[in-house]
């Protein structure tokens, strides 16, 4: 990993959890699936993130799978831990048994469902970030937690000395922009669609589901963004286009990102647990032929 850039890392992935065909964690898999993801060069993996399936996993599950991936990362990679959930006694339950594993930062999401208010999610998130010595990364997904996290709830929150980033996936530019001059907060990307514009008002690094097959490529966009040179990010981000529309958008990020890892032989089935279901065949043969554009795909 460089020493030199966000102590977050800049090229993460949003991994998927792999599972076994009767359902079960599948540690050969996990670690197949660490060793593809260090070799394309990210240096953060965020595992029990909602790609990880985590509505589905248990909490001892969840714990196993962090102590895992640190091992198999061997320093290599920040391991970023996703605890979140809907109750904040849970969440800092979640996040103790994360940093007993060996976490190196928690990714908090807005708590679902309930609809908490602003003042609700500064009491939540700034528990969350008491409970261990770790940094916290905040994930703003309206899209699936209904609330957003608002610019000033943003800006009191980075007056917290433990919470450092945000993963954002609202689409704000201007609230980002506005947070990004205003405190000292690292922004990550969270929805590929946005990475290059993020990375242009000056994001840090990218949280990607796409990265499990085009991490090489990202790569390369970070590097032409951190250089100046946007011409060279603009061609990337076309050239990712077609793993863009694979994974996100045939069917669920995790779904079609497991399906992938399959095609690329890197894990030996795409089981999800339910209320997911895999990829059909039909697909999966749409799958095949962008990844074959990209270029990962022989």
């Amino acid at each position: 990993m460089s020493t030199d850039g966000p102590p977050l890392g800049r090229l993460g992935v949003a991994m998927v959890t792999p599972f076994t065909d009767d359902g079960a964690i599948d540690q050969a898999g996990v670690e197949r699936l660490v060793a593809h993801l260090l070799d394309a060069g990210h240096d953060m993996l965020v595992v029990n993130g909602t790609t990880g399936e985590s509505p589905t996993t248990t909490d001892a599950e969840k714990n196993d799978l962090v102590a895992q991936v640190k091992t198999v990362a061997a320093g290599r990679a920040v391991v970023i831990a996703g605890v979140g959930s809907a109750d904040t006694n849970h969440t800092i339950s979640l996040a103790r048994g994360a940093a007993q594993s060996g976490a190196d930062g928690l990714l908090v999401v807005t708590p679902y469902y309930s609809k908490p208010s602003q003042d609700g999610l500064l009491a939540h998130f700034r528990a969350v970030a008491d409970s261990t010595d770790l940094p916290v990364m905040l994930y703003d997904i309206p899209g699936r937690s209904a609330v957003p996290i608002a610019t000033a709830t943003l800006l009191r929150l980075a007056e917290h000395p433990r919470i450092t980033a945000v993963k954002d996936a609202k689409g704000d530019f201007g609230g980002t922009a506005q947070v990004l001059a205003e405190t000292d907060l690292d922004y990550y990307s969270g929805a590929d669609e946005n990475n290059l514009p993020l990375l242009a008002l000056g994001a840090a690094g990218i949280v990607s589901v796409v990265s499990h097959v085009a991490g090489r490529h990202y790569a390369k966009m970070l590097a032409a963004v951190a250089a100046g040179d946007l011409a060279t990010a603009r061609a990337v981000n076309s050239r990712v286009q077609p793993a863009y529309r694979a994974i996100m958008t045939v069917a669920q990020g995790a779904v079609a990102a497991k399906a992938a890892m399959e095609l690329l032989g890197v894990l030996t089935n795409r089981h999800v647990r339910l209320p997911q279901v895999p990829m059909t065949d039909e697909q999966v043969d749409s799958l095949r032929t962008d990844l074959e554009r990209l270029g990962v795909l022989a």
